[in-house]
């Protein structure tokens, strides 16, 4: 069930192939492992997601791509995955990787090194250079806990897709169990 509905909306290996833009980058695209759709294809995928979408700026797709690539998991998951992160929730991401950073290097203070700015009151324009110095403001606690966060996320994403598949796999085998088990009757 699971897989079909995600089949359903995944593009077509083919699809993406012949598309105009991705023909010099088809031999690096061509393996199966990238397309397929099994447990650890998905698994892998989300898990490449999870941890590319806390990569710094725009390169989170980009990042979840080459490592999809590298390490043959599928390749739609991988970057459907990175959209968690989004101008609505990367900020509190990076918050609670601050603080995880702080939690590993012991460090018990309760305040920011910098209050977050007034980005309601920042024309657009400078939001940019307000968040770079933001974050730079953060330092190591940001610098240990972004990476520690997105391997935390990556492992979580990973085993919640293991057991749910085992799940549904399981859940198919009685129900299917049970009709051939009334056909009998």
């Amino acid at each position: 069930m699971a897989r079909k509905l995600f089949q359903r909306y995944l593009p077509h290996r083919d699809t993406v192939l012949d598309h105009q833009l991705m023909r010099r980058l088809a031999p690096l695209l061509r393996h199966p492992s990238l397309w397929h759709l099994n447990r650890h294809s998905a698994a892998g995928g989300v898990a490449i997601g999870m941890f590319a979408g806390l990569v710094p700026g725009p390169l989170q797709m980009l990042t979840a791509a080459l490592l999809a690539i590298w390490l043959k998991r599928n390749l739609p998951v991988a970057l459907l995955c990175t959209l968690y992160t989004n101008p609505l929730t990367i900020v509190p991401l990076y918050l609670l990787a601050y603080e995880f950073g702080k939690l590993i290097l012991g460090d018990s203070s309760n305040s920011l090194p910098l209050p977050e700015p007034d980005w309601q009151a920042l024309p657009l324009a400078d939001w940019a250079g307000a968040a770079a110095s933001w974050l730079q403001a953060m330092g190591a606690p940001l610098l240990i806990g972004l990476p520690a966060l997105a391997l935390s996320l990556a492992v979580l994403g990973y085993v919640v897709v293991h057991l749910l598949w085992r799940w549904h796999v399981t859940q198919s085998w009685n129900k299917r169990g049970q009709q051939r088990a009334a056909g009998k009757r």
